[in-house]
C-alpha cells in the first residue's frame, strides 16, 4: 500500500513542476547545506511549490497530507519505497510533516544517516515556536505566505493604470496562489480552504468539542480584521460563557497562520502583554469569502493589506500600533534594534478631512513621543510630502500610495 500511495504522490509531482508557477521573493538560506530546512505557512500559501520550483536536484518526495500514509507504523518502509521510487535521492522533501506521528524521532534519525532533510507544515505552533525542541540539529526556516502584490506584478512590463487595476483586485481578492493560476473562483475556494483549515488544522487536532462556539470566533476575527479587540469583547459579543474559552480558541486559531495579532506599543513589557491586541487575517481573500457583511470597510481592507506586508519582515523588525488614553492612533509602530524607525497611518481616502486630521494629528504626536522622524501616510491613491504642525509639534509626511508601497523591496 506504501509503495502505491508514494507512487501516486510522485505522477502529481510530475505533473505540478509542469504547471503555471508565480516566482516568489522568498528564498531558502544556505540550500547547499545538509542542515534541515523547514518551509512553514499557511495552508494553500504556496509552500509545496515554492520547493518543487526551488530544489534542482533529484529528490524523494512523502506527502503526509493522506490519511493512509500517517496511519502506518513502520517508517523504515517509507524511506524503502522512496529509495526505490526516487533511485535513492540524498534530498528527501516532507510534504505536511506535522501529521506523522513522533516525525521529529524519524526526521532527527535520517538526517543522522546523512539525508538531507526539506520539511514543510502549516501548523506554527509545531513547526515554528517548538522548532528548537524538536529538531535536535541546527535548522534553517523559510516562511511562505500568500502571494505579496509585488510576486503578482513581478516586475512585468505594465501601465500605472494596469497595476492600479491589478491592486483593486488584490485589495479584495488578496493572494492565494491556486485561483490566480487556475482562475478559480477566489470565494468559493477560499470558503472550503478555510473550512478544511477550521477542521484539520483546529477542530480534529485539538479535539475541540464547541465547535459552534469556535466557528463563531473565527467568523467574528475575521469580520473585524484590523480591528483592536479583547477576549472580553469577544466573549461579549458572541455570549460566550468563559472568558478563557475564548482566549484558548483564539491562540489556536493564530496556530493556523491565517490570523495574527500585534500588541500596542509600550516601554512596559506588562503592558504589552495585558492591551487589547489588534487583529489582522492574513489574506483579504479570506476576509471577503467569509466575513459576515458583505460590503467591506475599504479603509479596514487597505490596513489588513498592509498589515499581512509588515508580517512578512517579523525576522527583521517588530511591528506595534501606538495608542494613548484619549483613543489617539498609529496603526503601524516599526522598530528595529531597540529603535523605532518608522510611524505609519493608513489612510484609505485622505478627501474625508476630518479623518485625514485625526490621522496627521496622532502621527505627529506619537513622532515626538517616540522620538521618530520617519511619518508614513499609506493612501489608496494620493502621494506627496508636507510638513504639519500641532500645537507646537512639527513632522513632514510622506504620503504614498498602498500599490507604490507594496511594490517596493
Amino acid at each position: 500500500m506504501i509503495k502505491d500511495i508514494l507512487s501516486k504522490q510522485k505522477r502529481e509531482l510530475d505533473s505540478k513542476r509542469k504547471e503555471y508557477y508565480i516566482e516568489r521573493k522568498a528564498k531558502i538560506k544556505n540550500i547547499e547545506s545538509d542542515i534541515i530546512q523547514v518551509i512553514t505557512g499557511p495552508r494553500r500559501a504556496g509552500k509545496s511549490f515554492f520547493v518543487i520550483n526551488t530544489i534542482k536536484e533529484n529528490f524523494g518526495y512523502a506527502n503526509f497530507d493522506d490519511e493512509q500514509l500517517t496511519e502506518t507504523k513502520d517508517y523504515d518502509e517509507i524511506i524503502s519505497n522512496i529509495d526505490n521510487i526516487y533511485s535513492n535521492p540524498k534530498t528527501i522533501f516532507f510534504d505536511e510533516i506535522q501529521n506523522l506521528e513522533k516525525w521529529e524521532l524519524f526526521v532527527n534519525r535520517l538526517q543522522r544517516q546523512g539525508k538531507k532533510i526539506i520539511l514543510t507544515g502549516s501548523n506554527s505552533k509545531l513547526l515554528s515556536s517548538e522548532l528548537a525542541t524538536h529538531l535536535t540539529g541546527r535548522y534553517f526556516e523559510t516562511k511562505i505566505y500568500p502571494l505579496s502584490f509585488n510576486e503578482i506584478i513581478n516586475k512585468k512590463e505594465k501601465t500605472t493604470a494596469e497595476i492600479k487595476s491589478e491592486f483593486d483586485k488584490y485589495l479584495y481578492n488578496g493572494g492565494y496562489p491556486e485561483p490566480y493560476s487556475k482562475k478559480l473562483d477566489v470565494s468559493e475556494y477560499l470558503k472550503t480552504l478555510f473550512d478544511a483549515t477550521l477542521y484539520k488544522d483546529v477542530i480534529k487536532r485539538h479535539k475541540i468539542r464547541k465547535t459552534n462556539e469556535l466557528e463563531a470566533i473565527a467568523e467574528f476575527i475575521i469580520s473585524n480584521s484590523a480591528t483592536q479587540l479583547s477576549y472580553n469583547q469577544i466573549a461579549k459579543s458572541l455570549k460566550v460563557k468563559s472568558v478563557e474559552t475564548v482566549k484558548k480558541y483564539c491562540n489556536i486559531l493564530e496556530e493556523t497562520l491565517m490570523f495574527f495579532s500585534i500588541k500596542k506599543y509600550s516601554n512596559k513589557i506588562r503592558e504589552q502583554h495585558t492591551d487589547s491586541k489588534k487583529i489582522y487575517c492574513i489574506d483579504n481573500g479570506i476576509i471577503k469569502a467569509k466575513a459576515f457583511s458583505t460590503s467591506q470597510n475599504q479603509g479596514k481592507l487597505l490596513e489588513n493589506v498592509i498589515a499581512s506586508e509588515l508580517k512578512k519582515t517579523e525576522d527583521k523588525q517588530k511591528i506595534y500600533y501606538w495608542k494613548t488614553q484619549n483613543n489617539e492612533e498609529v496603526d503601524f509602530v516599526i522598530q528595529k534594534n531597540n529603535t523605532i524607525k518608522e510611524l505609519i497611518q493608513v489612510c484609505y481616502n485622505t478627501q474625508n478631512k476630518k479623518t485625514e486630521e485625526r490621522e496627521i494629528r496622532a502621527l505627529i504626536k506619537a513622532g515626538k513621543e517616540l522620538k521618530c522622524k520617519k511619518l508614513t501616510i499609506i493612501t489608496n491613491d494620493e502621494e506627496k510630502k508636507e510638513t504639519r504642525e500641532w500645537f507646537g509639534m512639527k513632522g513632514t509626511i510622506n504620503y504614498i500610495p498602498a500599490w507604490k508601497w507594496l511594490l517596493e523591496e
